[in-house]
């Protein structure tokens, strides 16, 4: 009969190791929560304010966008 431990082998033990760890935690459960809060606010600021969409900003059709990114990428105008 196998145990918890020898089951599904080396990947097996090391999702049973996380799995019993993170059930167990109590405050560790909330300084997750809040690392993970942090960086989901952290990606979105800068998404909006660092990373600003500048194909859509410039110009107004796919084709346009698509000739713009082919020309920049070949080495083109600058």
């Amino acid at each position: 009969m196998e145990t918890n431990e020898t089951r599904g082998g080396w990947w097996g033990r090391v999702w049973s190791m996380y799995y019993d760890g993170f059930r167990s935690m109590t405050i560790g459960k909330w300084l997750w929560v809040i690392i993970l809060t942090k960086l989901a606010v952290l990606f979105l600021v800068f998404r909006l304010f660092f990373f600003p969409n500048l194909l859509e900003r410039d110009y107004s059709t796919d084709e346009e966008r698509a000739d713009a990114v082919r020309t920049h990428l070949i080495g083109g105008e600058e």
